[in-house]
């Protein structure tokens, strides 16, 4: 096979061919399959991306790649080639020469992935003795140099710091350092940018880039198209287990093929889709009603932190805004802002230092508990997950009816047709109230938390991170979903999110937050197109660009051979805005 062309790449230049993986698992005798059809070839210096929402499929298919599919799992492939060696026979012994050495793997979550008793250095160090690389001098000297390559600052002195005394930020290139310890000509990265802010992930973005550059061959799984279009030179699109579509990067973001690809592609929110619908199929949002009068009002607020050694921060240093009927005001900042913070001394859930908060014109954050508990129905809140905020006990329809607790219903038919038409407003159907929220889709429970808000006819509602775990096409769902009721109700809106696009595509106005304080406040479109203060612009710069009419903002030399399915989606998931949401 040497020398010859296989899909019109140079055989030996390929590090990684798949073809036709197949993989399932085994439960109770019951084999399921989970991937199937999946072929790409991988050549140096190159990124193939592989994209879809939870449970396409896209996560098996990488760990398959590795020998990391799990117990009960069956991997099989047509071919299934690293550097020309056949690996489908390998045994676990063998896999584990190959992983760090050949293959390093990033994972999403850092602080799960990394040892919490181990100090950060000595988990790199331990890819390293695993392998027999140097000696104990060697191998500290080795990690110092890599984790100042991934950009860590002070490497010696994080070198010696748990986990858990990292930001999320340098936890992730900890991981990379680890991943990439031995130089492998391959890295996977696992949905490495999921829930960081903006200016953290474009970091991590510059590392899978330098490795790129340096010749390495990268696998992204992601669901996020912007991470996306910044690095893949090649696409998988994926759905049920089956890839749809794939192709150059630059062809399938700017004439994707098949409608899912399409849908995914229309749902990445941003200053251009401010004031149009996300998901396809979905009716215009309605015209907006005038602005109305201040709902929510905060003057200068402090909130001082007291740790363990004594030191005393400003957690909110100084905050102040006006929230008005039918707005929505969005909060960016990084982790450690003071952006959750401040939107838990609005909802009077943390005792304020100093400043004042009035909810209607009326005294809120000066009062006792049992003298706000009037006022506390006009006020609700939406986390970002809702499965910890509901009693895992209750089913739909008992955590509905604990809403509507406070109001009175001439009958039990009235209360129970109140709790229809709240399932109606986000577009469920009545079969969900005898389901338990761990039986529902991640659409679905956040779908149940915006009917528990909406339950007591609520003036203002905290949206806290309330989409930044769900897909792209169901995030879109749950934003326009928000537009059609805000714009049906007048209610007002405080959004919290480190998404830039999705406070972009949201806000009426805008504050950004660093440090406690508000460093720049005004409409989105002139915070977006015209910021004043450099942390705004650091962080709008940030921003990983995303212009599906461009295609891709990387190389688009093309990385695998065209082999793959393509099909039909099944679109109904993104039919309309709030269409019956049964398959989110």
């Amino acid at each position: 096979m040497g020398g010859t062309e296989l899909g019109g790449l140079d055989w030996p230049a390929v590090r990684l061919r798949v073809r036709n993986l197949r993989t399932g698992f085994t439960v109770d005798g019951t084999h399921r399959p989970i991937v199937s059809g999946v072929s790409f070839d991988l050549l140096p210096g190159r990124c193939v991306a592989i994209v879809g929402e939870s449970g396409s499929g896209k996560s098996v298919t990488a760990r398959s790649l590795v020998g990391l599919a799990g117990r009960g799992a069956t991997v099989e492939a047509d071919e299934l080639e690293l550097h020309h060696q056949d690996v489908r026979a390998f045994t676990a012994r063998q896999w584990r020469r190959v992983r760090g050495r050949d293959v390093g793997f990033v994972l999403q979550d850092a602080l799960v992935s990394l040892d919490p008793l181990r100090p950060v250095g000595k988990e790199i160090a331990e890819a390293l003795r695993l392998h027999r690389w140097g000696g104990r001098a060697a191998r500290k000297a080795r990690v110092l140099e890599l984790l100042e390559r991934v950009g860590v600052p002070a490497p010696a002195v994080r070198a010696r710091q748990r986990p858990d005394q990292l930001s999320g930020g340098l936890r992730q290139r900890a991981l990379i350092a680890s991943a990439i310890a031995l130089d492998p000509d391959i890295v996977i990265a696992d949905e490495p940018t999921t829930a960081l802010d903006v200016t953290v992930q474009a970091q991590v973005l510059a590392q899978l880039e330098a490795m790129k550059e340096r010749g390495a061959s990268v696998i992204l799984i992601s669901h996020d198209l912007s991470v996306v279009a910044r690095l893949a030179d090649h696409i998988l699109v994926m759905r049920g287990g089956e890839v749809l579509e794939q192709g150059p990067a630059e062809r399938v973001l700017a004439a994707p093929e098949n409608e899912y690809t399409r849908a995914l592609i229309a749902a990445v929110p941003g200053e251009a889709t401010r004031g149009r619908a996300l998901t396809p199929g979905a009716p215009a949002p309605a015209p907006r009603p005038p602005i109305g009068a201040p709902v929510l009002e905060a003057r200068e607020l402090v909130k001082r932190l007291h740790t363990a050694d004594g030191t005393v921060t400003r957690a909110v240093d100084g905050v102040s805004f006006t929230l008005h009927a039918g707005e929505t005001l969005g909060i960016v900042g990084e982790s450690g802002s003071g952006k959750s913070t401040t939107a838990r001394l609005a909802l009077g859930l943390e005792r304020l230092d100093d400043g004042d908060v009035r909810l209607l014109g009326r005294e809120w954050s000066s009062l006792a508990e049992v003298r706000r508990r009037a006022l506390r129905r006009r006020i609700s809140v939406v986390y970002q997950d809702p499965l910890s905020s509901f009693d895992p006990r209750w089913t739909v329809e008992r955590i509905l009816l604990d809403a509507l607790r406070a109001e009175s219903f001439a009958t039990p038919a009235d209360r129970d047709g109140r709790v229809r038409e709240l399932l109606a407003h986000v577009g469920l159907s009545d079969a969900v109230l005898p389901r338990f929220p761990l039986r529902l889709s991640g659409g679905q429970r956040q779908r149940v938390a915006i009917a528990r808000a909406l339950a007591p006819r609520p003036d203002v509602i905290v949206l806290d991170e309330a989409v930044s775990a769900l897909d792209v096409t169901i995030q879109a769902q749950i934003l326009d979903l928000l537009v059609a009721l805000q714009r049906e109700s007048g209610v007002a809106y405080l959004f919290i999110s480190h998404d830039l696009g999705v406070i972009s595509h949201l806000s009426d106005r805008v504050l950004v937050m660093k440090d406690g304080r508000v460093v720049e406040e005004g409409t989105a479109e002139d915070v977006f197109e015209r910021p004043q203060q450099p942390y705004t612009r650091d962080l709008i710069a940030a921003i990983p660009e995303f212009d599906p009419g461009a295609g891709s903002t990387t190389s688009t030399t093309s990385t695998t051979s065209t082999t793959g399915a393509t099909g039909t989606a099944d679109d109904t998931s993104t039919a309309s805005t709030i269409a019956p949401e049964s398959t989110a």
